[in-house]
């Protein structure tokens, strides 16, 4: 370049800078922000859609993991002050048994309707209804007193949930091949949705709460439930032969459902989203409950028939270790005491309780309760709300 055109190229970007400097020249900025390097305008790219969870359900504290809420000690200040007490329906005896974790004992008998099949917290975390399922009835207990007060006419409430924005209870309505969607509170009738399959029980909710599996126990079958809808869009069976689902968990990414499995002693692995057919992970005879641990790492598997607890890596996505209970039993349904240290399981069919040390699976306790013991609730857990069952909280 020539000295002269070397002065007149300086002089013109002076001019400009003085021209940027006093604002007049944002029109020709914002201009060429618009254009390429070679003078074609630059396209961005449009934002990825947010999946939207549930209208009005509590946004997620951490995708990665749905559990985050269920740490350690973590307790809503709605029920901090509630006394921590383990329900253990009876369903042969028509009563709950309340066990004071501290010192391993029944410390109050609690009356209730014919054949209680769950103790089921509220998703408002303020009631226990204990389905009475024979009985036709609901019968709520205050967590705060351990009373029990006046009856609530469900008609064959086997099991009981609760959509993620707490509007709407759902009764598993086994015999009468329904779910039934009632308002939270009341438990007024809103929409009766009637099924196919035999055997409806147990069921957990899609990440977003936008939909829910449900295992259908009688007939070896899947449904894949529009929560908003309150409909059932997708419905499978189980590739085995005489298959009997029971209770049902969802992965802390929120990716993978597991369904445990009594006959074929093992629990399917289903992606939810597709709905395709899961695969079966065996784990132990008479595969039945289902439970996360506090850090969202593993996950506690009752296997009824053989009185032993399977443990699940999600890391790993493998079994990693096995637990025997001294002397037999028939582990059941239960749940993980708030610091994470205790798992609570019924003994079907030996009219006791189990308390097992999740540090080193030692059995710490065998209680003896009332006949046919079942989904017993340990209460209070950590968790933000309640989607029922014997405690799935999120």
């Amino acid at each position: 370049m020539t000295p002269r055109r070397t002065a007149t190229a300086a002089a013109l970007i002076a001019a400009a800078t003085v021209l940027a400097g006093c604002g007049t020249g944002a029109k020709e900025h914002r201009a060429t922000e618009a254009l390429g390097t070679h003078g074609v305008k630059a396209v961005k790219p449009k934002p990825k859609p947010v999946a939207q969870g549930l209208p009005g359900m509590p946004p997620v504290l951490d995708p990665k993991d749905i559990y985050a809420a269920d740490r350690p000690g973590k307790l809503s200040p709605v029920v901090k002050d509630f006394p921590s007490r383990i329900y253990v329906p009876n369903t042969e005896s028509d009563t709950v048994s309340v066990i004071d974790p501290r010192t391993y004992k029944v410390i109050e008998t609690i009356d209730v309707g014919s054949q209680p099949q769950h103790v089921v917290p509220s998703w408002d975390m303020k009631t226990l209804w204990v389905n009475n399922d024979k009985g036709n009835t609901l019968t709520p207990i205050d967590p705060r007193t351990g009373k029990a007060g006046k009856t609530v006419d469900v008609h064959d409430p086997y099991n009981l949930y609760f959509t993620p924005d707490g509007k709407y209870s759902i009764v598993m309505a086994s015999r009468d091949r329904e779910l039934v969607f009632r308002d939270a509170h009341t438990m007024k009738t809103v929409k009766t949705v009637p099924v196919s399959c035999y055997g409806v029980n147990h069921a957990d909710f899609s990440a977003d709460g936008r939909y829910f599996i449900v295992s259908c126990e009688f007939s070896g079958e899947l449904l894949k439930v529009d929560t908003a809808k309150m409909k059932v869009v997708r419905q499978e069976r189980l590739p085995f032969k005489g298959a009997m689902p029971q209770d049902v968990k969802i992965s802390p990414d929120g990716k993978t459902f597991y369904i445990a499995d009594m006959v074929a002693n093992g629990m399917w692995v289903l992606d939810g989203k597709k709905f395709t057919t899961p695969k079966l992970l065996p784990t132990g005879k008479g595969t039945h409950g289902l439970y996360v641990s506090r850090d969202s790492r593993e996950m506690y598997i009752s296997n009824r028939g053989e009185g032993t607890i399977s443990i699940f890596d999600f890391a790993q996505n493998k079994l990693t270790k096995k637990w025997t209970l001294p002397d037999g039993g028939s582990p059941d349904m239960g749940g993980v005491s708030s610091d994470g240290k205790t798992l609570w399981l019924s003994g079907r069919y030996d009219s006791e309780v189990y308390a097992i040390d999740t540090r080193t699976g030692k059995q710490i306790a065998r209680i003896p309760v009332g006949d046919g013991p079942h989904g017993l609730a340990v209460y209070p857990q950590p968790g933000r709300y309640s989607l029922g069952h014997t405690g799935i909280f999120r």
